[in-house]
């Protein structure tokens, strides 16, 4: 039983009930998000990992985030509740209550992903709220594309609506959602699994409630997330005050080539980055909203200065983020934002490139793998059913102050590529290359991670349809302190017809599709490379005794 005598409010728990609570709220988080992936219809959900769940308080404050989860998720998801809370006032939820979203301002930034939240009650009062966000495996519309240009084009904009209504489905909302989507059958699978994630959240944390006799989460939220805020205003402590510049141009959509401006501004225990310069918005998807644009600044900052404590609502309550409105990075509707993550994942490598000139032992280089690259193949199987199905996979992390970067793996997101198995299984799709790309790691004191390269045949009897979501064509990951540039990516045809990097198209049969990707920026300077890893890197295939020789100097 825990002790709530007389203490002041941050210290009516002691340090090892405050670990062993909170790591049970984690535990809570990590359930919900289990119950999403074993009950889940989607290859991008089971597979690809692109999901989150999180446990919030009655106040919409985060608490705990599942441990896997996409990280931009986890911090978007307290400030769509609380959109929430503001249509649906706190005293009108009731128990078995459910609302979803997609809409982009309010939710993730794009309208594939479905937000649900439903509360918590115990002993009749509203303790919390359990969330998940999911990647539908489609929304009607374009698909997931970068070529439209209006958010009207992109698909179903559901706004915050009752789903479940005291536990019972609300049909309408499910007939709205039917009427709009190709997959009704894997779409709503999804949504009933994220319910059933967000149910078990809130079991778990009635369960939660039992063992600590607590009566509430008030005293241990605030506990928690001044533990937190704590934990990170003295990481950014540890950075010397001052403005820290950097910049970052990237492929963006023909003539409108993107061009990110930054200003990291540490103050004390605060830290502002500011984004004023940065290109306007365009009239295609690539436009990313404020909320993504916050947390895909947020998370970063929280990965250099303070990766080891949990994350939670306190956790980003030092870092203030500004964009000017009409911008990139901050569009007004109905700006087109399907593709914002081919903008919003290249804000940690400017952000990082901007830290490295206050504390470069804390930051990568820039990577590959920001941002992810995606094909997306819709159409008939040969049995005549529809199908849509997306090819996560990455090119190469940045290299890291004292390690290689890691080859072929997404940052700053987390999706995963899944099993080549799971993605044929379901679509007349068959993998023919998914290997290493040999000199694509930026050469460096330490090498980045390797891109790679995928070849996919299809085999359908009818052209599908193909969009293609890529950057890094023109504009590779840069090196830090001396680091060389990873090599850039390119998408062919075997028929020797280039698509377009970021529209849609088609793919005939029997036509292949080979993506090369990325690799990621190298750290420091090529010549203190050790001679023993530079062997091994030819030994092993990743760099060409050539690319050795020229690149490293005698020691290759």
């Amino acid at each position: 039983m825990v002790d709530l005598g007389a203490k002041g409010a941050g210290e009516r728990f002691d340090p090892i009930t405050l670990e062993i609570f909170w790591s049970r709220l984690i535990s809570i988080a990590d359930e919900s998000a289990a119950a999403l992936l074993r009950t889940s219809f989607s290859t991008i959900v089971r597979e690809s990992n692109d999901f989150g769940t999180v446990l919030m308080d009655a106040n919409g404050d985060s608490l705990s985030e599942n441990t896997g989860g996409i990280p931009s998720f986890a911090g978007i998801l307290p400030i769509t509740l609380k959109h929430f809370l503001a249509k649906f006032p706190r005293e009108t939820w009731k128990p078995g209550d459910c609302v979803i979203t997609n809409d982009p301002w309010l939710a993730t930034g794009h309208l594939p992903d479905i937000t649900m939240v439903m509360p918590v009650f115990w002993n009749g009062q509203l303790v919390g709220f359990s969330g998940s966000i999911a990647h539908s495996p489609d929304i009607g519309g374009s698909l997931w594309s970068a070529d439209c240009r209006e958010l009207f084009e992109e698909g179903l904009c559901i706004p915050p609506l009752k789903f479940l209504k005291e536990g019972e489905l609300n049909k309408d909302v499910e007939e709205m959602i039917v009427c709009n989507v190709r997959l009704p059958e894997q779409v709503l699978g999804d949504l009933n699994a994220q319910v059933t994630a967000n149910q078990v959240c809130g079991r778990r944390l009635i369960e939660f409630f039992e063992d600590s006799e607590l009566d509430d989460l008030s005293l241990l939220s605030k506990s928690l997330l001044t533990r937190a805020e704590t934990a990170m205003r003295n990481a950014i402590e540890e950075v010397p005050d001052g403005i820290y510049h950097s910049s970052l141009d990237a492929d963006g959509f023909d003539e409108d080539e993107t061009h990110i401006e930054c200003a990291v501004t540490v103050e004390g225990s605060n830290i502002e980055i500011d984004y004023k310069g940065t290109s306007k918005q365009i009239n295609r998807g690539l436009n990313t909203v404020m909320n993504y644009t916050h947390a895909y600044s947020a998370y970063p900052i929280k990965c250099a200065l303070d990766p080891l404590t949990p994350r939670n609502e306190g956790s980003y309550r030092p870092i203030n983020v500004v964009a000017p409105e009409g911008s990139i990075l901050n569009p007004t509707r109905p700006a087109p934002c399907n593709a914002r993550q081919l903008t919003g994942h290249m804000l940690a490598g400017v952000i990082y490139a901007a830290l490295a000139q206050a504390v470069p032992s804390k930051v990568i280089a820039d990577s590959g793998s920001a941002p992810s690259m995606r094909a997306i193949f819709s159409g008939l199987n040969p049995k005549g059913n529809r199908f849509t199905q997306i090819l996560f996979a990455s090119g190469g992390m940045g290299a890291r102050p004292t390690k290689d970067g890691i080859s072929t793996i997404a940052f700053p997101t987390n999706a995963g590529a899944g099993s080549i198995e799971a993605f044929e299984s379901v679509a007349p799709l068959i993998v023919w290359q998914k290997e290493f790309r040999a000199d694509s790691g930026g050469a460096g004191t330490y090498r980045g991670g390797l891109g790679q390269v995928c070849e996919i045949e299809s085999r359908a009897l009818e052209p599908l349809q193909l969009s293609l979501l890529s950057d890094r064509w023109r504009h590779p990951a840069t090196g830090i302190l001396g680091g060389l540039e990873g090599a850039k990516s390119h998408i062919s045809f075997s028929d020797g017809t280039v698509p377009h990097q970021k529209s849609r198209t088609v793919i005939e049969p029997g036509i292949r599709l080979k993506m090369i990707y990325a690799g990621g920026g190298g750290y420091g300077d090529p010549t203190q490379r050790e001679r023993g890893r530079v062997c091994e890197d030819v030994k092993n295939g990743y760099v060409t005794a050539a690319a050795a020789r020229s690149l490293y100097g005698e020691g290759g």
